[in-house]
């Protein structure tokens, strides 16, 4: 279950976007720090999807436009995954990048529930 709670208290809260490592998909052992929309939390374990600014994302399957925000130094455009859930555990978040503003997250969760299953 996703619910939008963010608070700029320095813990990784749905609505937020925060770094994390983010594994390669073609290799477990590499990859690098992204910025990642927190959508849910499990005690200790941070449910997150990662956003890429990466231009070639738009229109590609399971990626949505999600706009600019302040988590990128440039305020590029970004898009978000949202068939690859990370788990991250809370001590692994390296730090708070925005608050997401609630329109756009509703427009995220709507999609996760509506195209995979989420409640």
């Amino acid at each position: 279950m996703t619910s939008y709670e963010p608070e700029a208290d320095g813990e990784p809260d749905p609505g937020e976007v925060v770094w994390a490592w983010v594994p390669y998909e073609d290799d477990p052992s590499q990859g690098k720090d992204r910025p990642v929309l927190v959508v849910g939390r499990s005690g200790r374990t941070v449910l997150g999807l990662y956003l890429s600014s990466k231009s070639q994302r738009d229109g590609e399957r399971n990626w949505m436009a999600l706009g600019p925000g302040t988590w990128d130094r440039e305020e590029r455009p970004s898009w978000i995954r949202l068939d690859r859930v990370l788990e991250v555990d809370h001590d692994g978040i390296r730090r708070e990048g925005a608050i997401l503003d609630r329109p756009r997250f509703d427009r995220v969760a709507a999609v996760l529930r509506r195209d995979y299953g989420w409640q």
